[in-house]
């Protein structure tokens, strides 16, 4: 795996800020009375993936960046769970759910291969 120059290098980060547009898009059409309820609640969760992700490389510190991509893994899973919430309110249909479920997935794989590279870079300098 090749030495990433800045965040925006990292596959999770660009998995997840493709991922945060498409929330985004799809809150936008939730009825109004969740304007002060899930659409805020989703919408922090998307971003805070991203973010943390970003943050966690800005450290300079391989057990601050695992940190920061822990909690990014926790987000991803939080928007996962309110997916099924729009789902079961009818916000969404199946193949939205489903969809937006597997991209969810993917960047939870794609956190974790990052993770795992920053374990075996961390281990490295300890030799």
């Amino acid at each position: 795996m090749e030495k990433h120059k800045t965040f925006e290098d990292i596959k999770a980060w660009q998995l997840a800020n493709k991922f945060r547009k498409e929330i985004y898009n799809i809150t936008r059409r939730f009825p109004k009375n969740e304007g002060f309820v899930l659409i805020p609640q989703i919408r922090r969760a998307v971003i805070s993936i991203a973010s943390n992700i970003a943050e966690g490389f800005g450290r300079y510190s391989f057990q601050d960046n695992i940190r920061f991509c822990l909690t990014a893994r926790g987000s991803v899973n939080e928007v996962l769970d309110q997916l099924y919430i729009a789902f079961s309110e009818e916000y969404i249909d199946k193949n939205e759910f489903n969809n937006l479920y597997q991209k969810g997935r993917e960047i939870e794989r794609a956190i974790n291969g990052y993770m795992g590279f920053l374990k075996k870079q961390k281990n490295s300098f300890k030799s």
